[in-house]
């Protein structure tokens, strides 16, 4: 099973906004060190606490301090940007770092993005499916067209192709119910951010649908799944219950607004309002029950066990920072027990 770590590069009260990057860059340099999988970065806009806003220019700065890691996106939020400069950016960093690339993509989860981006949110799906479209056809023919609802080129030919052949591995996000069989009968592996909509327990027959229908579409295998879910760990479990507390307390309570402000939007799924009354009337013990493994490395271990055996997990991106208020070195910590005492017993 493959492990990446999720970073957000994190800015938050007095810290500057070069000292969020010099921070998010140590954890990459740690990681490379430590020997992690891969390294997946976040795209944010217009939110306080982190300042990855332009991930793939970051991705080609991890490229040129890293040999070893593989570097992936979690996610591109496809429907705001340019799917010709994506397709020639993506494929520039691909070459850069010689073929390390793992191209994550996702349509957005909140409106306020699309807003500012004049990328109307409930045509978000339709962009999306339409930009990769034409970013696979930018990077595997010598030349194109196309016509769509949403854009339109002529006689393209983009260089430069990407290093790996025909493309970088593609990972698309999920985070409502409504996307499994979409994204399984499009047939691409998929990347879960439960924390809106699912606690870990309800994801097996979501993923039944992904699978159902990746079987219905004659793709061949069964699809491969990566989960996103905070990971924290101490010597004992005293400590892993409490050092994460405040920071994860503060997150479930800002996540929970946040969806609750999109609720009446046009072209949202599923019930948000529903889902934010949840969120909020969850404690903290019903988050380290349901919605993160926080613990001894043992008992990590344990629980990821019966993740792989239930969700069919290929691959976990752990989060080391959840709610992004727990320090620096308490990070370090963490993610040194998890290559030393938790990867080792999937590998």
């Amino acid at each position: 099973m493959d492990f990446g770590l999720f970073l957000e590069f994190v800015g938050l009260d007095d810290t500057t906004d070069q000292q969020a990057f010099q921070d998010g860059f140590a954890m990459v340099d740690e990681a490379e060190r430590m020997e992690v999988d891969s390294v997946w970065l976040s795209e944010y806009h217009f939110i306080p606490f982190s300042v990855l806003s332009a991930p793939i220019t970051v991705a080609t700065a991890i490229a040129a301090r890293t040999e070893r890691m593989r570097i992936g996106f979690g996610v591109v939020l496809l429907p705001l940007g340019n799917p010709i400069r994506i397709a020639e950016e993506i494929a520039t960093l691909d070459h850069i770092s010689q073929g390390r690339i793992e191209f994550g993509i996702g349509r957005g989860t909140f409106p306020e993005h699309h807003d500012a981006f004049n990328s109307p949110y409930p045509e978000s799906r339709g962009r999306f499916e339409e930009y990769l479209e034409i970013i696979l056809k930018a990077w595997t023919t010598e030349q194109f067209s196309f016509e769509g609802e949403h854009y339109q080129c002529h006689d393209l030919s983009v260089r430069p192709k990407p290093f790996q052949k025909p493309h970088p591995p593609i990972r698309v996000g999920i985070t409502s119910e409504e996307t499994f069989p979409i994204i399984g009968r499009m047939g691409y592996p998929i990347f879960i951010n439960p924390s809106r909509v699912f606690a870990l327990t309800e994801l097996a027959p979501s993923i039944k649908k992904y699978r159902d229908a990746w079987k219905e579409a004659g793709h061949p295998g069964e699809g491969e799944i990566g989960l996103r879910v905070p990971i924290y760990l101490a010597e004992t479990a005293e400590k892993a219950y409490s050092e994460p507390m405040e920071s994860t307390v503060g997150s479930i309570s800002n996540l929970g607004q946040r969806v609750a402000a999109s609720a009446a939007r046009t072209g949202t799924t599923g019930n948000w309002q529903a889902e934010s009354d949840r969120i909020l009337s969850m404690t903290y013990d019903d988050w380290v029950r349901d919605k993160v493994l926080f613990g001894t490395p043992e008992a990590v271990v344990d629980r990821l066990i019966q993740l792989r055996e239930e969700l069919h997990l290929t691959q976990v991106v752990f989060e080391n920072n959840f709610g992004r208020r727990i320090p620096h070195e308490l990070q370090m910590k963490s993610l040194r027990l998890m290559m030393d005492r938790v990867v080792p017993a999937f590998k």
